[in-house]
């Protein structure tokens, strides 16, 4: 039998068997390191053809919830979310305590966060970034490019790009630890008052050099972040360019209901 009748809809009988997979493993039946039953094992499982189990595995690893290992199968990750809250990362009492916002968030959620400096320099900036940040493309900024970890997993990059008229007498901001509260509390320190944070996200596979960065099986899902930082007099002095393994994380906003 290919499909089932769901809703009023045929359901393919490999999206039924992808569903059974990855709600074994959400339910801990599959636990973190187990490996997922072989093909053979599947196909007699569920009394359906090998091509059938190879499709079915397919939607499985796009949960994000297994890795394909060569030659081996597929393994149940240990990625348990973190709670990604936009109305509480950025308060300004975790800079003046001396955090970061992603070693804010972890710590909240009692994850080991460690992060690695890849790439400090100059560059031109991208047109939508300087868009953003209000110059002309192929101006020159800073870029401070960094990659992410938690419990030494890569969950997120992330890119931020500032203008150079606002960094280039701060020596800070061109050292690998900015210092405690990170680069907003250096920022800050230099008079320039956030106001408010502007995220823009977009879900999406990721590409296959992404996919190899943040160690997930290719085409897993990914959510693409822009975030302008905004001062006091109305200014974008920072865009960080973030992309981040969907499945570690959760984002809660709060929405005021009043004018």
């Amino acid at each position: 039998m290919g499909t089932a009748v769901g809703g009023g809809r045929a359901v393919p009988r490999y999206v039924q068997i992808a569903d059974d997979i990855v709600q074994q493993i959400r339910a801990g039946v599959l636990s973190a390191g187990d490996m997922v039953p072989s093909e053979s094992e599947l196909v007699e499982r569920y009394g359906v053809s090998g091509g059938t189990i190879r499709k079915a595995m397919v939607e499985v690893r796009a949960s994000g919830l297994v890795e394909t290992r060569h030659g081996k199968g597929s393994l149940v990750k240990a990625r348990p979310p973190v709670r990604h809250r936009s109305s509480d990362r950025f308060r300004r009492t975790h800079r003046q305590e001396g955090r970061a916002a992603y070693l804010a968030e972890s710590a909240q959620s009692g994850a080991e966060a460690k992060v690695s400096v890849l790439f400090i320099g100059p560059l031109e900036a991208p047109e939508e970034i300087a868009e953003r940040l209000g110059v002309t493309a192929g101006t020159k900024v800073l870029a401070r490019r960094r990659l992410y970890f938690r419990n030494g997993t890569p969950v997120e990059t992330a890119t931020s790009y500032l203008p150079w008229d606002v960094v280039k007498d701060i020596p800070e901001l061109f050292a690998e630890n900015p210092g405690p509260g990170g680069i907003y509390a250096r920022l800050e320190d230099q008079g320039h008052v956030f106001v408010e944070f502007v995220e823009t996200l977009q879900a999406r596979p990721a590409a296959k050099a992404e996919a190899t960065e943040l160690v997930l099986s290719p085409g897993a899902p990914v959510v693409h972040l822009l975030r302008e930082a905004v001062t006091e007099e109305g200014r974008v002095v920072e865009v960080c360019d973030t992309l981040m393994a969907a499945d570690q994380f959760v984002f809660e906003y709060r929405i005021p209901a009043r004018d």
